[in-house]
Formats: C-alpha cells, sequence, structure tokens
C-alpha cells in the first residue's frame, strides 16, 4: 500500500499527537482502509499489481461465480477427446485394473496440482490475467517462466491434438473415407488454417459458441449413461465376427458364416472368398480358416452379462499384434510370427502401435488437463480466491468419478475384443462409445465432433495470448518480438508461431503420437507449480499464507548426526556456494512476498558477563523457528586490549545461552568506549553482503526511572533513531523476562494487535509469525484500530474484515471509537509532573568537567591553610573573616553540599582532615557564589510555578486515553503489540518520549512496541 496519500496524512486534532510527526509516512489506519475499500481486480497485464496501483480506472465488477467462472470450463477442457476416442481402447487393452491405477494416477497427479494451484490463488489477491500470471507473481520469474512456456507449449500441441482429433471422427465416422497419414495432414492443416482464422477475426464469436460446444460434451456423456443402463435391460444388436478366436474386420462382409444357402444349394460367403482362393469344391483356403469355425457373438453383451471378469487384466503386445478372445476355443497353427501379426488383408483385427503401461498413461494423461481453465478467466470472478479452489477442485473430482465409471461400465458391459479395438472396424467401423450410446451413434460422434473443434479454438486462443504474456514480460529476449499485438489487443504474432507449432503437432499425423508429446510439457508444468509451492511452504516464508491447508506429509529435512570435521572438499563447495548466494542476494532487494524479519538482538550482560535477559532469545526463537538470519550481540565497555578476554568468555555465555533456548544463528560481541557507539556500530555493520538484519529486537529499559544518570534512556532513544535512519524495523520488548518460555504452552488467550497508524504492516505479520511456533499456537488473533470522530467505524470494521481476507490471516476485528474529548486534570497534571522532573534532572545534570572547575575554584587543597595560628597581611582584596571564620563556614557547607550531591567525581580525591578544610576567598567569588544561589532558589520557584507545554499535552492525552483503551480492551491477553511512536526530532525531549511510552504501556504485562522499517513487508496479492 502506497503511504503517500497527502489528504489522508493531514491531521487536525489532539486525539493521535503522539503520532503527528510521522503522518506523512505512517497515514492513519483510517485511511488507509478506505482506499482498500475502492479496491477492484484489474486486468493489469504482464505490470506488476503494486506498480500499476496508482494508475487504475474504473472497471466494471466481475460477476462470474464458481460454478459458470470455474467449474463449467474446467469441465469442457477435462472431458475431451481422449474420453470418446481412445478411453475404450485403453480399458481394453490394460484392463479394468491397470485403466484403474492409470485414471487414479492421472486424475491424483492434477488433483496435487489443482490444490498447489489453489494454495497459490487463495496466498492473496489473484491478479487478472490468467495462470500464468497468477503464478509467475506468486513463485518469482525463474519458476513462472519455467511454467509459462511449458504451459505454453502443452497448450500449442494441445491444439493439434484437438485438431487430429476432429478430423479423425470427420474421416472414420462421418465421411469413412479412408484415413489415411497423408489424409489427416491436408485436412488438418486445412481445419488448423480455418480455426486460426476465425480466432484471428475475433475472439468473441469462440466465446459464444463456447457454451455450444459444452452442451455436446454434456449430451454425450449423458447418452453414454443411458446406454449403459439401457443394455442392463436389452443389449444392442451390434455383433462381432470371430475365425476361432481371432475378431475379424467386418466392413468387407455381411454374413458372418463360411457358406449359406442359395436357394438349395450351398454358396461361399464373401468371408470365404477372402480366405480362399478358387471354387467352393476346388480351393485353397488359409489352414487357420480350414481350422477353425466362425462364431458371432454380441459387441455389447451388457451390463449384467459377467464380461466384467474377461476384461480385468490387460492384453499388451507390439505392433500387429492379433485381437483374440482367449475364452475362445481355437486350434492354433504352425504359423510363422510375422505371417501371423503381418499377414494383410486376411481382415484381422490387429494393434496399430506396440502398447505397454507408459504409452497408455502417455495418451490418456492429456484426458486430466485442462484444470487451469477456470484460473484463466480470474479477472473475470467475482471472489477468485474463493472460486478457483472450490471450482477447480471439484471439476477434478467430478470428472474423475466420470473416468473411472467409464472404466468400470466400459469393462462391465462390452466385449473385450470390441474395447481393444481401436477404430471400431469389428464393429462396421463404427466408433466404439457409439455403439453403447442412446438413442443413436450419432449423438456420441456429433457431440465429440464438435467438443474436439471447441476445445482445439480454445487452445489456439489462449497459447498466443499466454506467449504475449510470457514475451512482454521479456523473460526470454528472444520471445519479445511475440508481445506486439494489433490495435485491439489481439496478439497477431503469436498467434502465426502457435499455428506454426501447432502445424508440426498436425504434421505428425497420430493422435496417439502427439498425446505423449503433450503429456510431457504438462508434467513439467505441474512439476514446476508443485516444486514451488512445496518450496515455499518448507522454507515458510512469512507471505506464504494460503487459505488452503494442503499439507499432506512433512518432510523430515534436518536430522542430527555426529558432527566431524575432516577438511572434505564439500565444505569448500559450501562456502563458493555462500559466496555465490551472498552475491546474488545484493543484486537487488528482497520483494515484498519475500520479506522476512531478519533480527538482530541486543542483549544485555550482567557484571559476571552473563545474559541479562535470556527469555529475548526465547522469544526470537518462537518468532523465527529457525528460518532467516538471527544475530545475537552485546557490547562491552572499555578497550579492546584490555577487555578481549572479556569479548571471548561474553561470546561463550551468549552461545550457551543461544543453544539452552534453541536460537539458531550468530553470535557477536564487541567492545566499544561506550555502549551507544557499539550498538550503533552493530545496526550499521552487522551481517555480511546482503545477507544482512532489517530488524532490531530489544529489551525496554524497565529501571529508566530510577537513574539519575539518563545514559540508560538516552542509548534508549538513540537507538530507536538510528535504527529509523537505517530504514530498519524495531522491536521492543516490556517485562521480556514475563514471557513464556520455549517449554511452555499457552492454551488460552489471544494476542492483541493495536493497529494506530499503518508502516508497513509489521503488526500484522508478527501474530502469524508467532502463531507458527507450537507456544502461541492456540492464541487468538486480535486485531483493534481506532475511530476518530471523522471515521464510520462500521464502515472501517468492514473494511479491515476484507484486508484480513485478502491476507490470508484469520482474527477478530474490533473498531474502538476514541472521540475529541477534552484533556482531563489527571492529564495536565501528569505532563506537569514530567517537565517539573525532566527541569530539574537538566539542573541537576552538571558535566564532571563542570563540577570539578567549581570546586577547584571554591577550594583551597592546602593544608598549609589549616596551620595558620595568626592572621597574615591582608592582600586588599582578600576580605579577612574576623568573627568565627563564617565565609569560611559558608564555603565548608558549600562545598559540603556538592561533595554530597556528586560522591562520583571525588572519589579520586583526598578526603579532608576532620577539622575541615579552610578555604581562600576573594569577594568576587563569595558575591559569585551567592548570585548563583539566588539564582538557582528562584529556579526552583519557576519549576514550581511553569506551565506545560501544550505540545506535549496533547502528547500526554494520546497516551494516556490509548492506554485507557488498551487496558480496558487488553489486560488479559498473552501479548499486546502497539505502533511505537516515532522519536522526537530533537534531542532536547528524550526523557519526555520516554514517558510518553511509558504511560502507553502502564497496566500491561506482555507488550511488544513495534516499529517498521519504512518498507512494506505484507501484501494482499498472491
Amino acid at each position: 500500500m502506497s503511504n503517500s496519500d497527502h489528504e489522508s496524512s493531514c491531521y487536525d486534532g489532539k486525539n493521535m499527537a503522539l503520532f503527528e510527526e510521522e503522518m506523512d509516512s505512517n497515514p492513519m489506519v483510517s485511511s488507509l482502509l478506505n482506499k482498500l475499500a475502492n479496491y477492484t481486480n484489474l486486468t493489469q497485464g504482464v505490470v506488476e499489481h503494486e506498480e500499476a496501483e496508482n494508475d487504475r480506472v474504473a472497471v466494471k465488477s466481475p460477476q462470474m461465480g464458481t460454478f459458470i467462472g470455474v467449474y463449467l470450463p474446467c469441465m469442457q477442457n477435462i472431458l475431451g477427446v481422449i474420453l470418446f476416442l481412445r478411453l475404450t481402447w485403453i480399458v481394453g487393452t490394460a484392463g479394468i485394473v491397470g485403466s484403474f491405477l492409470i485414471v487414479f494416477m492421472c486424475c491424483a497427479c492434477t488433483m496435487l496440482t489443482a490444490i498447489s494451484m489453489s494454495a497459490i490463488a487463495t496466498n492473496g489477491v489473484v491478479p487478472a490475467g490468467g495462470s500464468y500470471y497468477m503464478i509467475s507473481r506468486s513463485l518469482g520469474p525463474e519458476f513462472g517462466g519455467a511454467v509459462g512456456l511449458c504451459f505454453y507449449l502443452g497448450t500449442t500441441f494441445a491444439g493439434s491434438m484437438y485438431i487430429l482429433g476432429t478430423i479423425e471422427i470427420l474421416l472414420m465416422y462421418i465421411v469413412k473415407s479412408a484415413a489415411m497419414l497423408n489424409n489427416m495432414r491436408v485436412y488438418g492443416t486445412c481445419c488448423l488454417a480455418f480455426m486460426a482464422l476465425l480466432v484471428f477475426v475475433g475472439v468473441k464469436y469462440v466465446n459464444k459458441l463456447a457454451l455450444v460446444f459444452l452442451s455436446c460434451v454434456v449430451l454425450s456423456i449423458m447418452a453414454m449413461y443411458t446406454g449403459v443402463i439401457k443394455t442392463a435391460i436389452s443389449t444392442p444388436n451390434d455383433t462381432v465376427c470371430l475365425l476361432g478366436n481371432r475378431s475379424l474386420q467386418n466392413g468387407n462382409f455381411e454374413v458372418c458364416r463360411k457358406t449359406e444357402m442359395r436357394g438349395n444349394e450351398t454358396q461361399p460367403t464373401q468371408l470365404w472368398e477372402l480366405f480362399c482362393k478358387g471354387s467352393l469344391h476346388n480351393s485353397t483356403c488359409d489352414e487357420y480358416f480350414d481350422l477353425n469355425n466362425v462364431t458371432e457373438i454380441k459387441a455389447i453383451p451388457g451390463l449384467l452379462s459377467g464380461v466384467i471378469t474377461e476384461n480385468l487384466w490387460g492384453s499388451y503386445g507390439p505392433s500387429g499384434m492379433l485381437v483374440e478372445k482367449k475364452e475362445q476355443p481355437s486350434i492354433s497353427v504352425s504359423d510363422k510370427t510375422e505371417e501371423r501379426y503381418e499377414s494383410p488383408a486376411r481382415t484381422y483385427v490387429v494393434n496399430d502401435i506396440a502398447t505397454c503401461f507408459t504409452l497408455l498413461v502417455g495418451i490418456y494423461f492429456p484426458s486430466v488437463t485442462g484444470i487451469m481453465a477456470g484460473s484463466n478467466r480470474s479477472g473475470d470472478l467475482r471472489d477468485a480466491q474463493r472460486s478457483i479452489p472450490i471450482g477447480t477442485i471439484l471439476a477434478i473430482a467430478t470428472t474423475s468419478i466420470i473416468y473411472i465409471s467409464c472404466v468400470l461400465l466400459f469393462g462391465a458391459s462390452i466385449e473385450g475384443v470390441v474395447l481393444r479395438d481401436k477404430f471400431g472396424e469389428s464393429v462396421k467401423s463404427s466408433l466404439v462409445l457409439g455403439t453403447l450410446a442412446w438413442p443413436s451413434k450419432w449423438v456420441i460422434i456429433i457431440g465429440s465432433f464438435f467438443s474436439c473443434c471447441g476445445a482445439g479454438l480454445q487452445s489456439l486462443t489462449g497459447a498466443p495470448r499466454l506467449l504475449q504474456a510470457i514475451a512482454r514480460d521479456k523473460l526470454m529476449p528472444f520471445l519479445q518480438v511475440f508481445g506486439h499485438a494489433k490495435a485491439n489487443g489481439e496478439p497477431t504474432w503469436a498467434l502465426l508461431l502457435t499455428a506454426a507449432i501447432c502445424e508440426i503437432g498436425i504434421l505428425i499425423a497420430s493422435l496417439d503420437s502427439v498425446a505423449p508429446i503433450l503429456s510431457m510439457f504438462f508434467l513439467m508444468c505441474y512439476l514446476f507449480v508443485n516444486l514451488a509451492c512445496a518450496v515455499q511452504t518448507l522454507l515458510r516464508t512469512p507471505n506464504w499464507r494460503p487459505s488452503l491447508l494442503f499439507s499432506c506429509s512433512m518432510i523430515y529435512i534436518e536430522y542430527s548426526g555426529a558432527e566431524k570435521e575432516w577438511g572434505d572438499g564439500i565444505h569448500g563447495l559450501s562456502l563458493n556456494a555462500a559466496r555465490y548466494a551472498l552475491i546474488k542476494l545484493e543484486e537487488a532487494p528482497p520483494h515484498t512476498k519475500n520479506w522476512r524479519p531478519q533480527v538482530l538482538v541486543l542483549l544485555k550482560l550482567d557484571s559476571d558477563l552473563v545474559v541479562k535477559h535470556p527469555r529475548l532469545l526465547s522469544f526470537t526463537t518462537q518468532l523465527k523457528a529457525g528460518k532467516g538470519l538471527t544475530i545475537v550481540s552485546s557490547v562491552l565497555e572499555g578497550a579492546y586490549m584490555n577487555r578481549g578476554a572479556d569479548a571471548k568468555l561474553s561470546e561463550q555465555n551468549v552461545k550457551a545461552a543461544m543453544s539452552a533456548e534453541k536460537s539458531k544463528g550468530f553470535c557477536h560481541v564487541v567492545v566499544s568506549s561506550n555502549l551507544r557507539d557499539g550498538f550503533s556500530h552493530l545496526i550499521q555493520t552487522a551481517g555480511l553482503g546482503g545477507m544482512k538484519h532489517n530488524t532490531v529486537l530489544i529489551a525496554w529499559p524497565a529501571n529508566w526511572k530510577q537513574k539519575e544518570n539518563p545514559i540508560t534512556w538516552e542509548n534508549f532513544t538513540e537507538t530507536v533513531r538510528e535504527t529509523t535512519a537505517a530504514h530498519q524495523a524495531l522491536l521492543v520488548a516490556k517485562n521480556i523476562d514475563l514471557f513464556p518460555s520455549n517449554h511452555e504452552r499457552l492454551g488460552e488467550g489471544t494476542i492483541d494487535v493495536w493497529w494506530i497508524v499503518h508502516d508497513g504492516g509489521l503488526l500484522m505479520l508478527l501474530p502469524f509469525l508467532l502463531r507458527q511456533h507450537k507456544v502461541w499456537r492456540k492464541c487468538k488473533m486480535r486485531i483493534f484500530t481506532v475511530a476518530q470522530m471523522d471515521d464510520n467505524s462500521i464502515q472501517m470494521k468492514k473494511d479491515l474484515q476484507m484486508f484480513l481476507y485478502h491476507l490470508r490471516l484469520d482474527a477478530e476485528v474490533e473498531v474502538v471509537e476514541m472521540h475529541e474529548s477534552d484533556i482531563s486534570a489527571f492529564t495536565y497534571e501528569k505532563t506537569l509532573v514530567m517537565e517539573q522532573r525532566s527541569q530539574m534532572i537538566k539542573q541537576m545534570q552538571l558535566s564532571k568537567t563542570e563540577r570539578e572547575r567549581e570546586i577547584q575554584s571554591i577550594t583551597d587543597v592546602s593544608r598549609s591553610s589549616i596551620k595558620r595560628k595568626r592572621p597574615a597581611a591582608q592582600s586588599p582584596n582578600t576580605l579577612q573573616v574576623p568573627t568565627g571564620l563564617t565565609f569560611e563556614r559558608e564555603a565548608q557547607l558549600i562545598h559540603d553540599r556538592h561533595t554530597r550531591s556528586h560522591p562520583a567525581a571525588h572519589k579520586d580525591k583526598v578526603s579532608p582532615s576532620p577539622d575541615g578544610v579552610h578555604m581562600t576567598w576573594t569577594k568576587e567569588k563569595l558575591v559569585s557564589e551567592r548570585s548563583r544561589n539566588r539564582e538557582a532558589s528562584m529556579a526552583v520557584r519557576d519549576l514550581f510555578n511553569m506551565k506545560p507545554n501544550q505540545s506535549n499535552v496533547r502528547r500526554m492525552h494520546t497516551a494516556v486515553k490509548l492506554n485507557e483503551a488498551v487496558v480496558k480492551k487488553s489486560k488479559d491477553a498473552q501479548l499486546v503489540l502497539l505502533n511505537m511512536p516515532g522519536p522526537p526530532k530533537h534531542t532536547g525531549g528524550y526523557e519526555n518520549y520516554m514517558e510518553f511510552l511509558e504511560v502507553l504501556m502502564e497496566g500491561l504485562d506482555r507488550v511488544l512496541l513495534v516499529r517498521g522499517g519504512g518498507r512494506e513487508v505484507i501484501t494482499i496479492y498472491s
């Protein structure tokens, strides 16, 4: 989200005065949600959706739902040519068991891919532009480009397969011309040219015909199921002629007999003439024809015939193998293999290709592709995140049921030799599935013809646009020419290349040869999709938050073993790989989708150099779960030459604490002249190359009020300022010792997020990351935001709920109304006390140099003055003390006062004698000291008469009101996350800033103040 909306950034009021200095960069949540309410799912092409955010134009809201937009298109693309032309042959060749295994494997593959696709679709707002946009924008250019290219080639060869299927139906079952290879090539080329011309003229005509083609598919399937049911009542009249146990092509004869009676004479039939030469009584016949009888059996025995037992197992073989009914009696002859399998015109039905299980898988697999048809319409869906998963998975489930039921029904009702007859030569060259259909075989033939035509048109429509998208992304420079389009957006050059590649498939002229090529491309496409989703899941990328739970098994990645160092070459290879990875990381900053907190933990050590707050490491473990970068650091004051041994001991102690708290990362202890410089150096230089931290985690200085020395809170505020300047996020944990350990399990409770201003979305991301750990897993997430006078709290709640839905975050939402109210006397008094305390600290904090100079000016350290017994010669500028050394006593009192006020300044001085120290005073010194005492007294009187600064009053008002709201709603929460206000721009208000934060967190046990690093870390987009 853009943070530069100046209209929403303007501030007028006192409720949010604590955040007013940063309103320009961090807008109020109400203004951000107002922008989200106007979100529309635009077609953004290949331009990143984040970059196109500001250039949106009003478009008509998409209206397509799950059924029309996803379910039906997927059904139309999945059910097609293989179902009508090859499934019966696959069942006959592989058997019911083998076919069931093939269908199950392929459907399981597409189901898993659909689940991965659904995970991508539910991982944010789905950009319009189809499957390629959705995958490439979610998984990155490497995976996206590979998936896109495989998807394009698969879709293009799918067009070839559908066109070949169309021509096969036309030549073999409608026109019944000889389907020679050249005929397939010529007619296929003409069909491709016609379809490409139709696509070139206008896609709108293709879209209008889509419903017609879908109706053809539905009617064909209904005719098929009706025919199967009818076989249980009465079987069709189609028969198969067997010679012995061999199936015969019955297109060349009418009667399935060797001889027939014509009048009173026995005459040879057309079948006899095919196997014999000469007259009936003086003939030479084929030996097998002489020894075996001719039998006529039902082609469709029926659902209750028991033929299912004969079709359970497969019958694979080489090309030219005879199709035989094994259960039929037959007398074998001593034919040579080549004569038996390659005998010609003996009208046997034979295998046209060699068959095996893997080949059948390759031929069948294209029948389960088409699962991306719904995601291709992502820009036309009302709710793509919901529709794509539900519609796609339901379509696959439906088609899987159809395919599995077809395997069982075909095997239970159709004769085995007919099933293995690919082109229906044993049933008068009819479509095998057509013989089963009711009321007529033409329902299946015409339906399958138009189904193949429609699928081919859809492929020629989608493939060029996919190529155009890849070309415009400039992933492959040589493809850029195909990114150009006509004035109306039609990709002309891409269409020409698609037609050329499609022509290559048509020149192959065999559906059985093109289908495996198509299968390979789609399998590679699905492999990349599943692999990318698996990698994202295993790495637990923070912005990978799919709503759909699709984990089937956990992979055991890390294992424990003996740690040995043998100086092997693999270690050197690891160093090279690490170097290469670090250099690659520096090439470009990480995208928002890949952002995760890389944490620098700033620890404090006690006097024994032991970690003071080990729970800070526990919290890091719970936040990181071993993912990403963790650097645990601390600072020792002094010189490295003197404290080198302490630094090494400290590192050992820190590593021991990290091991105890199961915190995986690096340890670094530095020695610096002071803590402030040490922390500053760590913030600037920790890490290596692109592997640097982006988040700093520190503990809240709980005792900052008890210390007169301001170094504690000055170091804290300087750390806040430096992380802000370095554009790093900051996490400040209050009461860190009360945070749960890694062994605790929080059974109940909530993690409450108080979202006041939007500073990058880190507040939303942190609870999600914490809930991935077993300590916080059962805690619910609640998000509170603040509505002011001009905000519509009801609309804000709706917008926030929609925003969380897009972010894939499960949380309760509540909008707290904070109307303008008068500043209470309590707030006024609290601000006054704060400013009085600050002023007193300033008056009391004299520098060490000034104190020493003042004391030196009023103290005579010479003991000779004590031994003087008689008055010395008086100097004209020296004041005599005649009565009881009155002035000396006053000076001694002044000296004692300073000594009590600043004992540290005198710890190295020689203590005075019990008799006191005699002071030597000049008149000017005494007058100056009395003047300073009068000024101090006046300053004390002014301190109690001062009025608080109005800006501080308003800020205190914000802190008090927010604290009241937070305590009221979240007092019992397990953890409260709050926006951390920015530090003052001038260094004079440090102590007031600490007081504001203290008031903001008052009354809460576990608090995490969160300050963003100035960039977006969470996105609603997929």
